[in-house]
Protein backbone atom coordinates (compact mmCIF):
# COMPACT_ATOMS: atom_id res chain seq x y z
CA UNK A 1 0.00 0.00 0.00
CA UNK A 2 1.23 3.66 -0.67
CA UNK A 3 -0.29 5.66 1.54
CA UNK A 4 -0.36 8.90 0.03
CA UNK A 5 -0.46 7.67 -3.98
CA UNK A 6 -3.38 4.77 -3.45
CA UNK A 7 -5.64 7.61 -2.17
CA UNK A 8 -4.87 10.43 -5.06
CA UNK A 9 -5.10 8.28 -7.41
CA UNK A 10 -8.38 5.68 -6.40
CA UNK A 11 -10.50 8.58 -7.98
CA UNK A 12 -8.74 8.38 -11.43
CA UNK A 13 -8.92 4.47 -11.33
CA UNK A 14 -12.61 4.91 -11.11
CA UNK A 15 -12.95 6.87 -14.01
CA UNK A 16 -10.26 6.62 -16.84
CA UNK A 17 -11.98 8.66 -19.18
CA UNK A 18 -13.52 11.42 -17.67
CA UNK A 19 -11.23 14.62 -17.85
CA UNK A 20 -8.33 15.31 -15.66
CA UNK A 21 -7.35 18.62 -17.06
CA UNK A 22 -8.55 21.09 -20.14
CA UNK A 23 -5.38 23.39 -21.47
CA UNK A 24 -5.57 26.70 -22.83
CA UNK A 25 -4.69 25.12 -26.62
CA UNK A 26 -7.83 22.94 -26.08
CA UNK A 27 -6.05 19.52 -25.30
CA UNK A 28 -7.35 17.28 -22.83
CA UNK A 29 -5.67 15.25 -20.40
CA UNK A 30 -7.70 12.35 -19.11
CA UNK A 31 -7.37 10.83 -16.21
CA UNK A 32 -6.27 7.53 -17.61
CA UNK A 33 -3.28 10.21 -19.45
CA UNK A 34 -2.18 10.62 -16.00
CA UNK A 35 -1.88 7.30 -14.84
CA UNK A 36 -0.43 6.08 -17.96
CA UNK A 37 2.56 9.35 -17.82
CA UNK A 38 2.85 8.80 -13.92
CA UNK A 39 3.69 4.89 -14.45
CA UNK A 40 5.99 5.44 -17.08
CA UNK A 41 8.03 8.21 -15.49
CA UNK A 42 7.80 6.03 -12.59
CA UNK A 43 9.18 3.42 -14.62
CA UNK A 44 12.16 5.36 -15.20
CA UNK A 45 13.00 6.72 -12.24
CA UNK A 46 13.28 3.01 -11.01
CA UNK A 47 15.73 2.76 -13.84
CA UNK A 48 17.47 5.55 -13.20
CA UNK A 49 18.24 4.46 -9.82
CA UNK A 50 15.67 5.82 -7.52
CA UNK A 51 15.08 3.74 -4.72
CA UNK A 52 11.96 4.25 -1.71
CA UNK A 53 13.61 7.77 0.30
CA UNK A 54 15.40 8.85 -1.99
CA UNK A 55 14.87 12.76 -2.84
CA UNK A 56 14.12 13.74 -6.68
CA UNK A 57 14.82 17.68 -6.92
CA UNK A 58 13.21 19.23 -9.39
CA UNK A 59 12.79 23.15 -11.24
CA UNK A 60 10.88 23.25 -14.05
CA UNK A 61 7.77 25.01 -15.90
CA UNK A 62 4.87 24.60 -14.87
CA UNK A 63 2.97 22.18 -17.17
CA UNK A 64 0.74 18.70 -16.99
CA UNK A 65 4.21 16.84 -17.48
CA UNK A 66 5.17 18.17 -14.16
CA UNK A 67 2.03 17.24 -12.70
CA UNK A 68 2.54 13.94 -13.75
CA UNK A 69 6.51 13.31 -12.40
CA UNK A 70 5.33 14.61 -9.30
CA UNK A 71 2.91 11.76 -9.01
CA UNK A 72 5.30 9.73 -10.38
CA UNK A 73 7.40 10.07 -7.13
CA UNK A 74 5.09 9.21 -5.02
CA UNK A 75 4.28 6.00 -6.78
CA UNK A 76 8.01 5.16 -6.23
CA UNK A 77 7.94 6.19 -2.92
CA UNK A 78 10.82 8.86 -3.40
CA UNK A 79 10.71 12.27 -1.53
CA UNK A 80 9.91 15.19 -3.70
CA UNK A 81 11.67 18.55 -3.75
CA UNK A 82 9.91 21.47 -5.75
CA UNK A 83 12.12 23.92 -6.64
CA UNK A 84 11.13 27.57 -7.63
CA UNK A 85 11.71 28.31 -11.13
CA UNK A 86 13.23 31.92 -10.39
CA UNK A 87 15.57 30.86 -8.34
CA UNK A 88 19.43 31.25 -9.69
CA UNK A 89 21.62 28.83 -10.39
CA UNK A 90 23.61 30.54 -6.69
CA UNK A 91 20.09 29.21 -5.12
CA UNK A 92 20.00 25.77 -6.52
CA UNK A 93 23.73 25.04 -5.46
CA UNK A 94 22.45 25.94 -1.67
CA UNK A 95 19.07 23.37 -1.90
CA UNK A 96 21.16 20.41 -3.56
CA UNK A 97 24.11 20.61 -1.51
CA UNK A 98 21.34 20.54 1.50
CA UNK A 99 19.28 17.69 0.46
CA UNK A 100 21.27 15.80 -1.94
CA UNK A 101 19.01 14.47 -3.89
CA UNK A 102 19.79 11.42 -6.42
CA UNK A 103 17.94 13.16 -9.30
CA UNK A 104 17.41 16.70 -10.23
CA UNK A 105 15.77 17.38 -13.25
CA UNK A 106 15.48 20.76 -15.18
CA UNK A 107 14.34 22.76 -17.77
CA UNK A 108 16.20 21.68 -20.99
CA UNK A 109 17.58 25.43 -21.17
CA UNK A 110 18.99 25.37 -17.99
CA UNK A 111 21.05 22.47 -18.25
CA UNK A 112 24.15 23.61 -19.11
CA UNK A 113 24.04 26.17 -16.21
CA UNK A 114 22.63 23.86 -13.85
CA UNK A 115 24.46 19.89 -14.93
CA UNK A 116 27.64 20.96 -12.57
CA UNK A 117 26.18 21.83 -9.51
CA UNK A 118 23.80 19.08 -9.66
CA UNK A 119 26.88 16.39 -10.12
CA UNK A 120 28.81 18.65 -7.53
CA UNK A 121 26.06 17.19 -4.92
CA UNK A 122 25.94 13.77 -6.24
CA UNK A 123 22.67 14.25 -7.99
CA UNK A 124 22.00 12.94 -11.80
CA UNK A 125 20.43 15.58 -14.07
CA UNK A 126 17.22 14.72 -16.49
CA UNK A 127 15.35 17.26 -18.42
CA UNK A 128 11.80 18.35 -18.88
CA UNK A 129 10.65 21.21 -21.35
CA UNK A 130 8.34 24.23 -20.75
CA UNK A 131 5.29 21.99 -22.83
CA UNK A 132 6.18 18.80 -20.71
CA UNK A 133 6.11 16.62 -23.35
CA UNK A 134 9.73 17.02 -24.24
CA UNK A 135 12.96 16.74 -22.47
CA UNK A 136 15.35 13.73 -21.58
CA UNK A 137 12.64 12.34 -18.83
CA UNK A 138 9.93 12.05 -21.71
CA UNK A 139 12.74 10.51 -24.46
CA UNK A 140 13.02 7.82 -22.39
CA UNK A 141 10.48 7.59 -20.29
CA UNK A 142 7.92 6.69 -24.09
CA UNK A 143 9.58 3.10 -24.25
CA UNK A 144 8.56 2.30 -20.65
CA UNK A 145 5.52 0.23 -19.49
CA UNK A 146 3.20 2.13 -18.04
CA UNK A 147 2.30 -0.30 -15.29
CA UNK A 148 4.06 0.01 -12.49
CA UNK A 149 4.06 -1.61 -8.83
CA UNK A 150 4.46 1.41 -6.68
CA UNK A 151 6.72 1.06 -3.77
CA UNK A 152 4.92 0.56 -0.22
CA UNK A 153 4.49 3.89 1.89
CA UNK A 154 2.96 4.38 5.05
CA UNK A 155 1.07 7.31 6.22
CA UNK A 156 4.43 8.24 8.50
CA UNK A 157 6.92 7.92 5.63
CA UNK A 158 8.24 11.45 4.02
CA UNK A 159 6.93 12.59 0.88
CA UNK A 160 7.79 16.00 0.34
CA UNK A 161 10.78 18.39 1.33
CA UNK A 162 9.39 22.21 0.92
CA UNK A 163 12.20 24.46 1.69
CA UNK A 164 10.79 27.52 3.73
CA UNK A 165 12.11 30.76 5.10
CA UNK A 166 13.13 32.04 8.35
CA UNK A 167 14.98 35.65 9.12
CA UNK A 168 18.40 34.46 10.08
CA UNK A 169 20.51 31.70 8.36
CA UNK A 170 19.41 29.81 5.01
CA UNK A 171 16.58 28.29 4.19
CA UNK A 172 14.82 25.68 5.84
CA UNK A 173 13.84 22.19 4.25
CA UNK A 174 10.40 20.95 5.93
CA UNK A 175 9.31 17.54 5.76
CA UNK A 176 6.47 16.93 5.08
CA UNK A 177 4.72 13.11 5.83
CA UNK A 178 2.39 11.38 3.77
CA UNK A 179 -0.66 11.72 6.16
CA UNK A 180 0.52 15.59 6.61
CA UNK A 181 -0.57 15.85 3.02
CA UNK A 182 -3.35 13.35 2.60
CA UNK A 183 -5.70 14.36 6.24
CA UNK A 184 -5.12 17.89 5.08
CA UNK A 185 -6.49 17.46 1.77
CA UNK A 186 -9.48 15.54 2.89
CA UNK A 187 -10.60 17.96 5.10
CA UNK A 188 -10.59 21.13 2.49
CA UNK A 189 -12.88 18.87 0.94
CA UNK A 190 -15.76 17.88 3.77
CA UNK A 191 -14.84 22.30 4.23
CA UNK A 192 -14.97 23.78 1.23
CA UNK A 193 -17.79 20.95 -0.56
CA UNK A 194 -15.38 19.96 -2.91
CA UNK A 195 -17.03 17.05 -5.22
CA UNK A 196 -16.33 15.15 -8.85
CA UNK A 197 -19.16 18.11 -10.64
CA UNK A 198 -16.09 20.79 -10.01
CA UNK A 199 -13.44 22.63 -12.10
CA UNK A 200 -11.17 24.31 -10.63
CA UNK A 201 -9.35 27.21 -12.85
CA UNK A 202 -5.64 26.53 -11.37
CA UNK A 203 -3.41 29.79 -11.97
CA UNK A 204 -0.81 29.00 -9.62
CA UNK A 205 2.32 27.50 -9.82
CA UNK A 206 3.16 24.11 -8.53
CA UNK A 207 6.38 24.41 -6.88
CA UNK A 208 4.51 26.17 -4.02
CA UNK A 209 1.97 24.33 -1.12
CA UNK A 210 -0.99 26.33 -2.41
CA UNK A 211 -1.03 25.33 -5.55
CA UNK A 212 0.79 21.65 -5.38
CA UNK A 213 -1.14 20.78 -2.43
CA UNK A 214 -4.43 23.09 -2.31
CA UNK A 215 -4.86 22.69 -5.86
CA UNK A 216 -4.02 18.97 -7.30
CA UNK A 217 -4.51 17.05 -3.94
CA UNK A 218 -8.21 18.44 -2.84
CA UNK A 219 -9.06 17.83 -7.49
CA UNK A 220 -7.60 14.94 -7.38
CA UNK A 221 -9.10 12.88 -4.13
CA UNK A 222 -12.71 14.55 -4.91
CA UNK A 223 -12.10 13.07 -8.65
CA UNK A 224 -12.77 16.47 -9.80
CA UNK A 225 -11.07 18.46 -12.92
CA UNK A 226 -8.36 21.17 -14.07
CA UNK A 227 -8.77 24.17 -16.29
CA UNK A 228 -4.93 24.05 -16.72
CA UNK A 229 -3.46 27.92 -17.43
CA UNK A 230 0.86 27.98 -16.97
CA UNK A 231 0.24 31.17 -15.18
CA UNK A 232 -1.99 33.95 -14.07
CA UNK A 233 -2.86 35.82 -16.77
CA UNK A 234 -5.67 38.28 -15.72
CA UNK A 235 -7.05 38.54 -19.58
CA UNK A 236 -6.84 34.17 -19.98
CA UNK A 237 -8.15 33.90 -16.19
CA UNK A 238 -11.35 35.94 -17.26
CA UNK A 239 -11.78 34.20 -20.33
CA UNK A 240 -11.87 30.77 -18.76
CA UNK A 241 -13.60 31.57 -15.52
CA UNK A 242 -16.99 30.48 -17.28
CA UNK A 243 -15.77 26.84 -17.20
CA UNK A 244 -14.58 26.54 -13.91
CA UNK A 245 -16.73 26.29 -10.64
CA UNK A 246 -13.69 27.30 -7.96
CA UNK A 247 -10.84 29.38 -8.56
CA UNK A 248 -7.83 29.39 -5.83
CA UNK A 249 -5.29 32.57 -5.85
CA UNK A 250 -2.70 34.76 -3.67
CA UNK A 251 -4.04 38.09 -3.04
CA UNK A 252 -2.43 39.79 -6.11
CA UNK A 253 -4.74 37.83 -8.32
CA UNK A 254 -7.55 39.31 -7.05
CA UNK A 255 -6.38 42.86 -7.05
CA UNK A 256 -5.33 42.36 -10.91
CA UNK A 257 -9.00 40.90 -11.31
CA UNK A 258 -10.72 43.59 -10.13
CA UNK A 259 -9.31 45.66 -12.54
CA UNK A 260 -10.89 43.83 -15.34
CA UNK A 261 -13.62 45.32 -17.00
CA UNK A 262 -15.19 41.38 -17.39
CA UNK A 263 -14.77 39.97 -14.33
CA UNK A 264 -18.58 40.15 -13.18
CA UNK A 265 -19.75 38.52 -16.09
CA UNK A 266 -17.16 35.92 -16.26
CA UNK A 267 -17.82 34.82 -12.74
CA UNK A 268 -21.20 34.19 -12.69
CA UNK A 269 -20.73 30.24 -12.67
CA UNK A 270 -17.92 30.41 -9.51
CA UNK A 271 -19.17 29.23 -6.63
CA UNK A 272 -16.42 29.36 -4.41
CA UNK A 273 -12.90 32.06 -4.45
CA UNK A 274 -10.28 31.06 -2.35
CA UNK A 275 -7.68 33.11 -1.85
CA UNK A 276 -4.17 32.47 0.23
CA UNK A 277 -0.38 32.66 0.89
CA UNK A 278 -0.23 36.51 2.23
CA UNK A 279 -2.93 38.60 3.21
CA UNK A 280 -5.70 39.96 1.47
CA UNK A 281 -6.81 43.29 2.27
CA UNK A 282 -9.83 44.03 3.35
CA UNK A 283 -10.42 46.73 1.04
CA UNK A 284 -9.74 43.67 -1.74
CA UNK A 285 -12.16 41.99 -0.14
CA UNK A 286 -14.69 44.37 -0.54
CA UNK A 287 -14.16 45.45 -3.97
CA UNK A 288 -14.35 42.15 -5.11
CA UNK A 289 -17.19 41.39 -3.30
CA UNK A 290 -19.10 44.68 -4.70
CA UNK A 291 -18.41 43.84 -8.33
CA UNK A 292 -18.93 39.95 -8.30
CA UNK A 293 -21.27 39.61 -5.51
CA UNK A 294 -19.28 37.09 -3.90
CA UNK A 295 -17.22 37.26 -1.10
CA UNK A 296 -13.42 35.62 -1.19
CA UNK A 297 -13.05 32.75 1.54
CA UNK A 298 -9.59 33.50 2.89
CA UNK A 299 -7.34 30.92 4.87
CA UNK A 300 -4.55 30.83 6.76
CA UNK A 301 -1.53 27.85 6.15
CA UNK A 302 2.30 27.80 6.31
CA UNK A 303 4.80 25.75 4.78
CA UNK A 304 5.16 23.46 7.61
CA UNK A 305 1.60 22.73 8.53
CA UNK A 306 -0.21 23.27 4.98
CA UNK A 307 -3.50 24.96 5.48
CA UNK A 308 -4.58 25.77 9.70
CA UNK A 309 -8.16 27.52 9.34
CA UNK A 310 -10.46 28.58 6.59
CA UNK A 311 -13.56 31.37 6.67
CA UNK A 312 -16.55 29.33 6.56
CA UNK A 313 -18.41 27.99 3.63
CA UNK A 314 -21.63 29.01 5.31
CA UNK A 315 -21.74 31.52 7.15
CA UNK A 316 -19.66 35.23 7.12
CA UNK A 317 -16.48 35.41 5.62
CA UNK A 318 -15.22 38.36 7.22
CA UNK A 319 -13.24 40.75 5.74
CA UNK A 320 -9.46 40.76 7.73
CA UNK A 321 -9.59 37.54 8.88
CA UNK A 322 -8.68 34.12 8.06
CA UNK A 323 -11.78 32.31 9.96
CA UNK A 324 -11.52 29.37 12.66
CA UNK A 325 -9.63 26.32 12.41
CA UNK A 326 -10.02 23.62 10.46
CA UNK A 327 -11.74 20.35 11.82
CA UNK A 328 -9.12 18.03 13.57
CA UNK A 329 -6.18 21.21 13.91
CA UNK A 330 -6.01 22.78 17.59
CA UNK A 331 -5.08 26.74 17.22
CA UNK A 332 -4.17 28.65 20.41
CA UNK A 333 -2.74 31.96 20.66
CA UNK A 334 0.27 31.89 23.36
CA UNK A 335 2.92 34.36 24.90
CA UNK A 336 6.59 33.71 24.86
CA UNK A 337 6.02 30.58 27.30
CA UNK A 338 3.44 28.64 25.47
CA UNK A 339 0.50 29.89 27.59
CA UNK A 340 -2.24 30.72 25.86
CA UNK A 341 -3.34 34.52 26.13
CA UNK A 342 -6.83 35.94 27.04
CA UNK A 343 -8.91 36.22 23.88
CA UNK A 344 -8.81 39.42 21.94
CA UNK A 345 -4.97 39.41 23.04
CA UNK A 346 -2.08 39.54 20.60
CA UNK A 347 0.34 36.61 20.96
CA UNK A 348 2.11 34.05 19.02
CA UNK A 349 -0.15 31.45 16.96
CA UNK A 350 0.53 28.03 17.76
CA UNK A 351 -1.04 25.17 15.70
CA UNK A 352 -1.21 21.59 16.79
CA UNK A 353 -2.60 18.50 14.22
CA UNK A 354 -2.20 16.20 11.93
CA UNK A 355 -1.60 18.30 9.37
CA UNK A 356 1.73 19.71 11.27
CA UNK A 357 5.42 18.60 9.64
CA UNK A 358 7.69 16.12 11.40
CA UNK A 359 10.64 18.40 11.68
CA UNK A 360 13.60 20.67 9.84
CA UNK A 361 15.71 18.54 7.56
CA UNK A 362 19.07 17.95 8.79
CA UNK A 363 18.56 20.35 11.76
CA UNK A 364 17.27 18.49 14.47
CA UNK A 365 18.09 21.46 17.23
CA UNK A 366 16.02 24.14 15.16
CA UNK A 367 13.46 21.05 14.73
CA UNK A 368 12.94 21.06 18.72
CA UNK A 369 13.04 24.67 19.43
CA UNK A 370 10.21 25.38 17.32
CA UNK A 371 7.59 22.92 19.37
CA UNK A 372 6.68 23.15 22.54
CA UNK A 373 6.58 19.72 24.83
CA UNK A 374 2.96 19.24 24.19
CA UNK A 375 3.66 18.69 20.27
CA UNK A 376 2.12 22.57 19.36
CA UNK A 377 4.45 24.54 16.70
CA UNK A 378 5.33 27.84 17.61
CA UNK A 379 4.53 29.42 13.76
CA UNK A 380 6.38 32.63 14.24
CA UNK A 381 2.67 34.45 12.83
CA UNK A 382 1.25 36.68 15.58
CA UNK A 383 -2.55 36.67 15.56
CA UNK A 384 -5.32 37.14 18.02
CA UNK A 385 -9.20 35.71 18.16
CA UNK A 386 -11.94 38.19 18.60
CA UNK A 387 -14.89 37.31 20.55
CA UNK A 388 -16.80 35.68 17.56
CA UNK A 389 -13.92 33.20 17.58
CA UNK A 390 -12.61 34.50 14.09
CA UNK A 391 -8.67 34.57 13.84
CA UNK A 392 -6.54 37.65 12.99
CA UNK A 393 -3.41 37.34 11.46
CA UNK A 394 -1.33 40.58 12.78
CA UNK A 395 1.50 40.31 11.85
CA UNK A 396 5.43 37.93 11.71
CA UNK A 397 7.04 37.62 15.10
CA UNK A 398 10.11 37.78 13.52
CA UNK A 399 10.91 40.02 10.54
CA UNK A 400 9.64 37.19 7.62
CA UNK A 401 8.46 39.05 4.24
CA UNK A 402 5.75 37.50 2.64
CA UNK A 403 6.06 38.86 -1.25
CA UNK A 404 3.32 37.83 -3.68
CA UNK A 405 2.79 34.99 -1.54
CA UNK A 406 6.34 34.01 -1.07
CA UNK A 407 8.59 33.85 1.68
CA UNK A 408 11.55 36.40 1.41
CA UNK A 409 14.29 36.33 4.62
CA UNK A 410 15.58 39.43 5.10
CA UNK A 411 18.90 38.25 6.03
CA UNK A 412 19.65 36.77 2.27
CA UNK A 413 18.88 40.05 0.79
CA UNK A 414 20.82 41.85 3.21
CA UNK A 415 24.10 40.14 2.81
CA UNK A 416 23.67 40.15 -1.20
CA UNK A 417 23.51 44.03 -0.66
CA UNK A 418 26.26 44.10 1.86
CA UNK A 419 28.66 42.22 -0.67
CA UNK A 420 28.21 45.08 -3.36
CA UNK A 421 31.52 47.35 -3.62
CA UNK A 422 30.41 51.01 -1.60
CA UNK A 423 27.76 49.69 0.27
CA UNK A 424 28.44 49.66 4.11
CA UNK A 425 25.38 47.91 5.46
CA UNK A 426 21.73 47.31 4.53
CA UNK A 427 18.00 46.36 5.98
CA UNK A 428 15.41 44.76 4.19
CA UNK A 429 12.00 45.59 5.30
CA UNK A 430 8.48 44.23 3.51
CA UNK A 431 6.31 47.05 3.25
CA UNK A 432 2.33 47.28 2.39
CA UNK A 433 1.52 46.85 -1.22
CA UNK A 434 -1.78 46.77 -2.78
CA UNK A 435 -0.56 44.33 -5.29
CA UNK A 436 1.97 42.32 -3.63
CA UNK A 437 0.88 42.36 0.45
CA UNK A 438 4.49 42.92 1.07
CA UNK A 439 6.67 44.86 -0.91
CA UNK A 440 10.58 44.14 -0.67
CA UNK A 441 12.68 47.35 0.10
CA UNK A 442 16.18 48.06 1.10
CA UNK A 443 17.12 50.49 3.23
CA UNK A 444 20.63 51.26 2.58
CA UNK A 445 23.93 53.07 4.09
CA UNK A 446 26.94 53.84 1.74
CA UNK A 447 30.59 54.16 2.81
CA UNK A 448 32.14 57.39 3.31
CA UNK A 449 33.18 58.87 0.28
CA UNK A 450 31.50 56.39 -1.74
CA UNK A 451 28.83 56.56 -4.60
CA UNK A 452 26.29 54.08 -4.70
CA UNK A 453 23.07 54.26 -6.19
CA UNK A 454 19.83 52.74 -6.12
CA UNK A 455 19.79 51.34 -9.93
CA UNK A 456 23.35 49.92 -9.79
CA UNK A 457 22.35 48.01 -6.60
CA UNK A 458 19.14 46.44 -8.07
CA UNK A 459 21.32 45.90 -11.41
CA UNK A 460 23.95 43.67 -8.82
CA UNK A 461 20.63 41.92 -7.48
CA UNK A 462 19.37 40.78 -10.80
CA UNK A 463 21.53 37.30 -11.40
CA UNK A 464 22.12 36.72 -7.47
CA UNK A 465 18.44 36.43 -6.45
CA UNK A 466 14.92 35.42 -7.59
CA UNK A 467 13.09 38.22 -9.16
CA UNK A 468 10.38 37.88 -5.74
CA UNK A 469 13.69 38.60 -3.98
CA UNK A 470 14.52 41.33 -5.52
CA UNK A 471 14.21 45.27 -3.81
CA UNK A 472 11.29 46.84 -5.38
CA UNK A 473 12.79 50.47 -4.25
CA UNK A 474 16.10 50.85 -2.53
CA UNK A 475 16.47 53.83 -0.11
CA UNK A 476 19.80 55.28 0.87
CA UNK A 477 20.50 56.79 4.09
CA UNK A 478 22.84 58.33 6.19
CA UNK A 479 22.34 55.88 9.11
CA UNK A 480 19.90 53.13 10.04
CA UNK A 481 18.12 53.46 13.30
CA UNK A 482 19.20 51.60 16.45
CA UNK A 483 18.13 50.47 19.82
CA UNK A 484 20.81 50.91 22.70
CA UNK A 485 22.31 47.57 22.03
CA UNK A 486 23.33 48.59 18.55
CA UNK A 487 20.42 46.21 16.81
CA UNK A 488 18.84 48.08 13.85
CA UNK A 489 15.42 48.99 14.57
CA UNK A 490 13.26 47.43 11.41
CA UNK A 491 10.06 48.43 13.07
CA UNK A 492 11.10 52.00 13.18
CA UNK A 493 11.84 51.54 9.31
CA UNK A 494 8.65 50.06 8.26
CA UNK A 495 6.51 53.06 10.30
CA UNK A 496 9.29 55.48 8.74
CA UNK A 497 8.50 54.14 5.30
CA UNK A 498 5.14 52.63 5.54
CA UNK A 499 3.47 54.52 2.66
CA UNK A 500 5.63 54.21 0.44
CA UNK A 501 4.00 52.31 -2.09
CA UNK A 502 0.86 54.28 -2.00
CA UNK A 503 2.40 57.23 -3.61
Amino acid sequence: MNHLADALLAASRQRPAQTFALETDGRVTTNADLLTLSGRYANLLRELGVTAGDRIAVQVEKSLGAVALYIAALRCGAIFLPLNTAYTPAEIEYFLGDAKPALFICDDGKRAALEPIAKASGAAVETLDDSGRGGSLNSKAVTHSSDHEDAARGADDLAVILYTSGTTGRSKGAMITADNLLSNARTLISSWRITDKDVLLHALPIFHAHGLFVGLHTILLAGASLVFLPKFDGNQVVDFLPSATMFMGVPTFFTRLIEHPDLARAATRIRLFVSGSAPLLAETHKQFSAITGQAILERYGMTETGMNTSNPFDGERRAGTVGFPLPGIEIRVADGDGKQVAKGDVGVIEIRGPNVFVGYWGMPQKTAAEFRADRYFISGDLGKIDEDGYIHIVGREKDLIISGGYNVYPKEVESEIDAIEGVDESAVIGLPHKDFGEAVTAVLVARKNATVCAETVKARLKDRLANYKQPKQVIIVSELPRNAMGKVQKAALREQYRNLYER
